[in-house]
């Protein structure tokens, strides 16, 4: 398949490197000039765009998916897909959807899960919203660059999907934490405090898979310091997008909105910046009541 990839960074150069491995005819662009081997390199993002059957996003934020769209859109041929895997705010998906769509393309929203780690492996998940066909067109790639594509409904779904999944975790893993720091001032060994709830009605996905203790469990960016997996500022953003959902979807989400407040304390005004959103753990050792 003939692929336009923009946006070569730490998420989207592994995933674009998987597709050529896979034997697909690759272009990229990215603003800082990122070449990956196999990917021809084009001179803007409508170069890489133009002539391609799917043209893949993997941005930073919806003020920069709205800029690019208005770019590759009118060079994009009718029929073609625009394929966003950025994580961006519901409203600037369903807006370049519409884009898209009056152009006479398919449109999908297709953030994902699984991290650096994930795009390297080709173990992501997606979360995609758009139309029947274009997920049809797109499936040969999902199946390239991930393990699972949840096709979520209409555009948008798929960005919904990510902030509702990322508000889950930003929450667990603050109290996955809390409870650990807990669990060192009441005398409880770690390990056996993972014993017990990862095998109980505590267990989770923070817990079982990405433990924040270091030497418990299997290993995660604890056991690395907490060098990012996935960043503390990412888990920010996200949390961020959910709020801004819930205000406009007018929606009760208070423990969401605690954990975003956390996380901004600890990425603004703490250590949190360039740590792994795991790092919560050593940050609540420290501190005491009040």
């Amino acid at each position: 398949m003939k692929i336009g990839f923009i946006g070569l960074g730490n998420m989207g150069a592994p995933m674009a490197a998987n597709l050529v491995a896979a034997g697909h005819d690759v272009t990229g662009f990215d603003t800082a000039g990122v070449t990956v081997e196999g990917v021809a390199p084009a001179a803007s993002a409508a170069e890489a765009a133009r002539g391609a059957e799917v043209v893949i996003t993997m941005l930073p934020n919806g003020e920069i998916l709205r800029q690019v769209a208005d770019e590759i859109v009118p060079a994009m041929a009718r029929g073609a897909v625009f394929l966003d895997c950025s994580t961006v705010d519901v409203a600037s998906a369903r807006a370049v959807a519409e884009q898209a769509q009056a152009a006479g393309l398919s449109a999908l929203d297709a953030p994902v899960s699984g991290g650096v780690g994930g795009a390297e492996a080709g173990t992501l998940t997606f979360m995609v919203g758009g139309d029947e066909a274009g997920f049809e067109t797109a499936k040969p790639l999902f199946d390239v660059m991930g393990k699972k594509a949840v096709h979520c409904g209409p555009s948008g779904n798929g960005q919904a999907a990510k902030i509702c999944n990322n508000m889950i975790l930003g929450a667990t893993m603050i109290v996955t934490c809390e409870a650990f720091a807990l669990a060192d001032k009441l005398g409880l060994d770690r390990q056996a405090m993972f014993d017990v709830v990862s095998t109980s009605s505590g267990s989770s996905w923070s817990m079982n898979t990405y433990c924040p203790a270091p030497g418990v469990g299997p290993t995660s960016p604890a056991d690395n310091d907490y060098a990012p997996g996935f960043a503390a500022d990412l888990m920010l953003k996200d949390l961020r997008l959910a709020m801004q959902a819930a205000e406009a979807a007018d929606a009760d989400t208070p423990i969401g909105a605690a954990a975003m407040r956390l996380y901004e304390q600890f990425v603004e005004r703490e250590d949190g910046a360039g740590r792994d959103f795991s790092a919560m753990l050593p940050r609540f050792e420290r501190r005491r009541r009040g």
